[in-house]
């Protein structure tokens, strides 16, 4: 048996094949090139791993992936497919899919096809971040746009009040700033995906991005407004 190939960041794309509310969302045309392709260029530009693999049910996103330049030796099964599949089990199948094929790894980066606005610099940071320090995950975060502590919610009677009553009369900079997930890529050790480590603890840290370069993509209005920051990207690239 041959000796296994010890290769130190691994990144690994969960692609399904069933995307509802944008149809066929991982392949479609992104400006022109399948949105895939677009995220394993951002990749393979970082530097930062050794191999670039995705995990696809579907064999046109795996003939896309591997002409983009990504590796797709195994299939996804069903049962990690469907709607209810979750990441940390889709990224731990893959890592030990890989490892029944000889290549071991110290890290992973879980990276959603749809992370077009990240930069290849990001991947670069959120590695150095991992491997400086004994946390579990890196991943990408921003802050909300509004204190979360001034947020309403609709009584049953329709009207409002306060979540947190206390911060009525609060200025708004006196206040803890907060994060929500930017939900484009996770920098993770090889125990922490396969143990199912939580995301967000103290052994996480934030890579924090700029509000304008995280866009969801859940929407075929979200589609064309992540195109719209993407092209301006490419003019002004320095810029946040």
């Amino acid at each position: 048996m041959s000796e296994p190939v010890r290769q130190d960041a691994l990144a690994i794309i969960p692609a399904r094949g069933g995307s509802k509310r944008v149809p066929r969302k991982n392949i479609k045309a992104f400006l022109g090139m399948p949105m895939l392709a677009r995220t394993v260029g951002l990749l393979q530009a970082s530097g930062a791993f050794s191999g670039i693999v995705v995990s696809t049910d579907d064999d046109e996103i795996a003939a896309i992936a591997t002409q983009a330049g990504a590796l797709v030796p195994f299939r996804r099964p069903p049962e990690l497919s469907n709607d209810m599949a979750a990441t940390l089990p889709v990224i731990a199948h893959a890592i030990r899919e890989m490892e029944a094929l000889g290549v071991t790894t110290a890290s992973v980066c879980c990276v959603y096809p749809a992370a077009v606005l990240s930069r290849p610099e990001d991947y670069t940071r959120a590695r150095e971040l991992l491997g400086s320090s004994d946390l579990d995950f890196v991943f990408t975060a921003t802050s909300f746009g509004f204190p979360i502590q001034r947020a309403l919610r609709r009584t049953p009677d329709g009207r409002c009040e306060m979540f947190q009553l206390e911060h009525r009369l609060t200025r708004s900079q006196d206040l803890e700033p907060a994060f929500h997930d930017a939900g484009q890529f996770y920098f993770g050790t090889r125990a922490a995906w396969l143990e199912g480590r939580p995301f967000f603890g103290h052994r996480s840290a934030m890579l924090e991005l700029p509000r304008w370069r995280v866009q969801d993509i859940d929407t075929l209005e979200d589609w064309e407004r992540a195109e719209m920051i993407f092209q301006l990207l490419q003019k002004e690239p320095r810029i946040g």
